[in-house]
């Protein structure tokens, strides 16, 4: 058999067809209302304590800090209340030995020393009139709390979450390991360490990179329209939305903004379908998922996100080779070669072990329009170890990467097909699901003292998006982020023909779903999350006061 052959055979088993699609999405979103209804679901549809998303006219300086591996990241940004805003930042690195630390207190006591140094480097005048107190926000003579900056933290570790700035971590990943760090509040830890050098700071909100995604791109997003979604297709992939608090019928714990009647909810829809009643596979994602760390688990995202399509790429490549069904990357001799060398899989190929080899290649496989495929033929010698690879063999590659990165995006689709059709925003005015009030209901609302200021602003730009008023506000807006959806070409374009094929969207709806890209979540997005936490904490102590 042929390589061009086998190529286009394997290619086909990864065809995901519009009727593969709707199954899908009717699956996603029963299993969205699982999550929402009890815990310990396929999807856990994660509350997140955050009820409003920002409308672009939010004003004020926060600051945001990322801990999202290897590196700590501080930022301050100012929000000039016209969706624009300016960032100031510094990134340094974890130290290894504080990865595996005997107590949490090193760490976070290490983090807080890289607030107080970003403070005193960026913010002097604030940070020497607050330490002249020499005391803290808690303690009763300080600094008032109103000079304190709101913090989002961005902790990208699994917590099991219990309020908008309260979450103990559940378990450390990315080679972290401090075992007494483990069923503690990260918050409070790091609070705890900041309040021990009498920093002017609070930890006000306890940050999802996709949550963050969301608010990021709803305040910088054109026009009045509110962002419905933040998604990321990257080295991983989740989604987070805003669902009507009235579905959300599982416990939650925790005091939280009732007000809105929104709540943002994680969905965590990497396991989506972890049983396999309607995800594609094939052999290769067979031995993808025997051979991985966790067998049977994330099954959506070992198909969709950055970390694996590399991996599925070398799977079918491997398979290729042992089978012997064709005579890839094997030259009889140089004359059947353009380059007139004999093609070799040099020893050293990332071919040869395990996740070696970086999805990148995908895209530049999709990318090559190149007389020869030149250029994917040099990334075949670099990334797949394959010397004088042939013009035959390329054109393998190029077909089967092709395959691979359609079947990701034709079901990332299905995830945001999913989400539109669950909250109804297409058509806010079906079934159980009425959508936002309208602008004059909220008006009612507003003059009866039945919504706060906040939550007006948040309601009146969800009633535009509804296109009640008739005109372009007529849109839903969705957020992405991530190296797929940013780089690999046509991604969006998969993801619209999933959208489109959807029974409830079809070509109509597909037009009025906005997708933008939605830069520094875990920066901008994390101070709007800060920002919605002080709003949020102020409404508390009134109504508090009030009772």
């Amino acid at each position: 058999m042929s390589v061009t052959t086998e190529a286009k055979r394997i290619a086909a088993e990864f065809e995901y067809s519009d009727v593969a699609v709707n199954e899908g999405v009717k699956e996603f979103i029963a299993q969205m209302n699982e999550g929402l209804q009890k815990n310990a679901t396929t999807m856990s549809q994660i509350p997140t304590y955050v009820t409003a998303v920002p409308n672009g006219t939010e004003k004020g300086l926060y600051m945001a800090v990322d801990l999202g591996g290897t590196n700590f990241r501080v930022c301050s940004i100012e929000l000039h209340g016209d969706t624009t805003f300016s960032l100031v930042q510094s990134k340094v690195a974890i130290p290894k030995e504080l990865m595996v630390a005997k107590t949490a207190k090193e760490l976070f006591a290490f983090l807080a020393k890289q607030i107080e140094l970003f403070l005193k480097e960026h913010h002097e005048d604030h940070f020497e009139a607050s330490v002249r107190h020499r005391t803290t926000v808690s303690t009763p003579g300080g600094y008032t709390d109103d000079k304190a900056f709101r913090m989002g933290f961005t902790f990208s570790f699994p917590v099991h979450q219990v309020g908008i700035n309260k979450g103990t971590l559940i378990r450390w990943t990315k080679g972290f390991d401090i075992e007494d760090a483990v069923g503690q509040d990260v918050c409070e830890l790091l609070q705890r360490e900041i309040d021990t050098l009498k920093l002017p700071v609070k930890v006000a909100a306890l940050v999802n990179d996709t949550v963050g995604t969301l608010m990021a791109r709803s305040y910088t997003s054109p026009g009045k329209t509110s962002t419905l979604l933040g998604a990321i297709f990257g080295t991983g992939t989740n989604g987070a939305y805003v669902e009507q608090l009235n579905k959300i019928t599982k416990p939650m714990e925790g005091d939280f903004d009732k007000t809105t009647g929104l709540m943002v909810v994680n969905t965590e829809w990497g396991s989506f379908d972890n049983t396999m009643k309607v995800l594609p596979t094939t052999k290769y994602d067979q031995i993808l998922d025997r051979d991985s760390i966790n067998p049977g688990i994330q099954m959506f995202e070992k198909r969709v996100s950055g970390m694996f399509l590399g991996e599925i790429l070398r799977t079918v490549l491997v398979e290729m080779l042992n089978e012997n069904a064709c005579s890839l990357f094997s030259d009889k001799d140089s004359s059947q070669n353009d380059y007139h060398s004999t093609t070799q899989i040099l020893p050293n190929s990332p071919l040869h072990k395990q996740w070696a080899v970086d999805s990148s290649i995908l895209s530049v496989a999709e990318a090559d329009n190149s007389s020869g495929l030149k250029i994917l033929r040099q990334f075949i010698e670099k990334d797949l170890g394959v010397a004088a690879a042939s013009l035959e063999d390329a054109q393998a590659v190029k077909d089967i990467s092709h395959a691979i990165a359609k079947r990701a995006a034709r079901l990332s689709g299905v995830a945001l097909a999913g989400i539109v059709l669950q909250t109804g925003r297409l058509d806010p005015g079906a079934g159980d699901n009425p959508g936002p009030k309208s602008a004059a209901a909220i008006a009612e609302d507003i003059k009866a003292g039945n919504i706060g200021e906040a939550a007006a602003a948040t309601a009146k730009k969800l009633a535009d998006t509804t296109g009640i008023s008739g005109n372009e506000e007529d849109i839903v807006d969705i957020g992405v982020d991530g190296s797929l959806v940013e780089f690999y070409p046509g991604f969006e374009d998969y993801m619209r023909e999933s959208l489109r094929a959807t029974e409830g969207i079809g070509a109509t709806g597909e037009r009025r779903i906005r997708i933008g890209i939605a830069k520094d979540g875990s920066g901008v997005g994390a101070a709007l999350i800060a920002l919605v936490a002080a709003k949020m904490e102020k409404m508390l102590t009134a109504s508090n006061a009030g009772n």
